[in-house]
């Protein structure tokens, strides 16, 4: 995916560059991968909030905490402000005695990592899953282009029957026609029959099989823990992007990341834009993230993310596994439960 969305900068007077700013740099040099700033926006974007123009971000959110304006952050939860300065320690701090060119240029470095991580996600995930279209050992009939896309989306029965959305028949030939010549419009938040188990959708239990499609899997393993992790012997694990980041657990922003690449990657749009109107794919995945951070939704929401946690860190997610029937430490507990009963009651 390319990234336009960190191409315009708050707008407003610049100030002079105070030599006592916390981020006074001199001359600036070209920030490179190895920036922490840099690093960092590639982690968040994956992990909490992938389509966002961070200078603008950081600047409403400054005003916001300064109370000089009582607005809502335009086009974005404040939460993501919220969590963004959170995951970086001493960001607040660098934000809030900088001068208004520093909050930018640390949203821009933040902007830098988020989009590069997405072209590097975008550009290995194209003949990546090509892999996964088909049960291993098997081989489509017509093979795909690994670099090209044009005959992926609906214009191949393949790619097609995946992207179909939920609940429209796509071995009707008149509606399959419909789609592939762009009659039938699709958009974001009619999602995909790929992302259900099986694709296999109820519409009488929509939630059912909901994001537990092994495609996904894939794709989140190839991006968080090295495309050699699907393998039963994985290798390279140290330098996977979730070692990097000390990640243990699968977000709510990670599924809606991973979801988002692989439709794109399914499609034959060539380029990820935020005007694409045919792809949607913005909408696509802010629906996506709404369902999965919707306080209604949640019991089931966190037995999803409970279960993708255990397929993707089963090392990490032990804390989280019910205890064994008639074991000693289900004794224990069942033990110190009766205990605090007595006690309560007495």
């Amino acid at each position: 995916m390319s990234s336009d969305e960190n191409n315009t900068s708050p707008g407003g007077p610049s100030h002079k560059h105070s030599a006592s700013s916390a981020l006074h740099m001199g001359l600036r040099k070209k920030a490179t991968s190895s920036n922490p700033l840099v690093l960092h926006g590639q982690h968040f974007g994956r992990t909490v909030f992938a389509l966002c123009n961070y200078p603008a971000l950081l600047t409403a959110g400054i005003l916001q905490l300064e109370e000089l304006q009582d607005s809502p952050i335009e086009d974005y939860p404040a939460e993501v402000f919220m969590n963004l300065i959170d995951s970086y320690l001493g960001l607040l701090d660098r934000l809030t005695a900088g001068e208004e060119e520093d909050v930018i240029h640390i949203g821009e470095l933040l902007g830098k990592g988020a989009s590069g991580a997405r072209g590097d996600d975008t550009k290995t995930l194209k003949s990546a899953v090509l892999e996964w279209l088909v049960p291993r050992g098997q081989v489509i009939i017509l093979p795909l282009s690994r670099n090209i896309k044009s005959d992926r989306g609906f214009n191949r029965e393949v790619t097609g029957a995946l992207l179909c959305p939920a609940g429209i028949d796509w071995s009707n030939t008149e509606t399959k026609q419909s789609l592939k010549s762009s009659e039938t419009a699709v958009r974001g938040d009619q999602w995909p029959i790929f992302l259900y188990a099986g694709c296999t959708y109820d519409p009488e239990d929509p939630w059912k099989g909901l994001l537990w499609n092994e495609m996904l899997i894939c794709g989140f393993k190839h991006i968080f823990t090295s495309p050699s992790s699907m393998d039963k012997e994985p290798k390279a694990m140290r330098s996977s992007n979730a070692y990097l980041h000390g990640m243990k657990s699968v977000t709510q922003g990670s599924l809606a990341y991973i979801a988002t690449q692989i439709r794109f990657a399914l499609s034959s749009s060539s380029v990820f834009s935020h005007t694409n109107t045919i792809m949607d794919s913005e909408n696509f995945y802010h629906s996506i993230l709404d369902l999965l951070e919707d306080p209604d939704e949640n019991e089931k929401v966190v037995d999803l993310m409970t279960w993708w946690t255990r397929c993707i860190f089963p090392n990490s997610s032990s804390s989280q596994c019910s205890i064994s029937k008639n074991s000693a430490l289900s004794k224990i507990r069942e033990k110190c439960a009766a205990l605090r009963e007595q006690a309560a009651d007495a």
